[in-house]
């Protein structure tokens, strides 16, 4: 949700995830894989990645002539117990996060599996800016006015020193360059809390890793949240590689990611 401060600065206090991409099988090569090695298999999954997953999972033995019963879902589910999370590698996602602070981009870059297209502030203007607030300083007056007063002044500095470093370098002829100028100098100012968006491409074993410790209730607020909305939607979106994950409530009203499948 958001409140407005005035015409320039809005405060936010939940990311939003966008699930932009998923991945297709192509049936006919799969097909042409199986006949050439003399078997015929057919997955009872529809979802592309758990497909996917299976089947590399079957290449390690060949194993597509006489499957188990069970099924994809039960496949997976000894995967999962077995920790053979390398096939897991195969299943991919395309996300947009919004709403998020500088201050959990730093630690979500800190995922080296996944891939990053972020928002740049030496193109962006951040002129009109959304700030992320952390809950526990939202809850409580004082600390609410102290935290928005500092905000404001770092805002009002961005949009001062941008208006006088164009003057600064009004002699550059290429205008887009004048501005990156300005601007990249003056984001030096911005908070933490300014707000970002984020691509991120993820394979399902470093996303279940994300989950795992950024889902925790050792996990930061603000990226617990996060992972938690990435977690609900991977649950619907392949409830057989992420159904094993539970939420449990915490004392201080948030939730908490558990699996007993740890470090797949």
């Amino acid at each position: 949700m958001s409140s407005p401060l005035n015409q320039d600065i809005r405060v936010l206090r939940e990311p939003t995830v966008y699930l932009v991409g998923r991945q297709t099988v192509d049936d006919a090569a799969i097909d042409h894989f199986l006949s050439d090695h003399g078997v015929s298999w057919q997955t009872d999954t529809e979802v592309a990645g758990e497909h996917l997953a299976e089947i590399a999972g079957r290449l390690c033995y060949m194993s597509f002539a006489k499957p188990r019963p069970g099924g994809n879902e039960t496949y997976l589910k000894h995967i999962l117990e077995v920790g053979h999370g390398s096939v897991l590698e195969h299943a991919v996602w395309n996300f947009i996060f919004t709403g998020c602070s500088r201050s959990l981009t730093h630690e979500l870059v800190r995922h080296r599996h996944f891939g990053y297209s972020q928002l740049s502030q030496r193109y962006v203007d951040e002129s009109v800016a959304e700030y992320v607030e952390p809950d526990c300083i939202a809850d409580d007056p004082q600390l609410h006015q102290l935290w928005l007063n500092a905000v404001a002044a770092s805002h009002q500095a961005y949009v001062a020193l941008t208006e006088k470093l164009l003057d600064k370098f009004q002699d550059e002829p290429d205008k887009t360059m004048r501005r990156k100028l300005a601007r990249q100098a003056a984001r030096s100012v911005l908070p933490n809390a300014t707000e970002t968006k984020i691509f991120v491409t993820g394979n399902a074993r470093a996303l279940r890793h994300f989950i795992e410790m950024r889902g925790s209730r050792h996990a930061e607020v603000e990226i617990r949240k996060l992972a938690l909305k990435v977690l609900q939607i991977l649950q619907r979106e392949a409830p057989h590689i992420f159904g094993d994950y539970q939420l449990i409530p915490l004392p201080d009203g948030t939730q908490e990611a558990v699996t007993s499948h740890r470090k797949v």
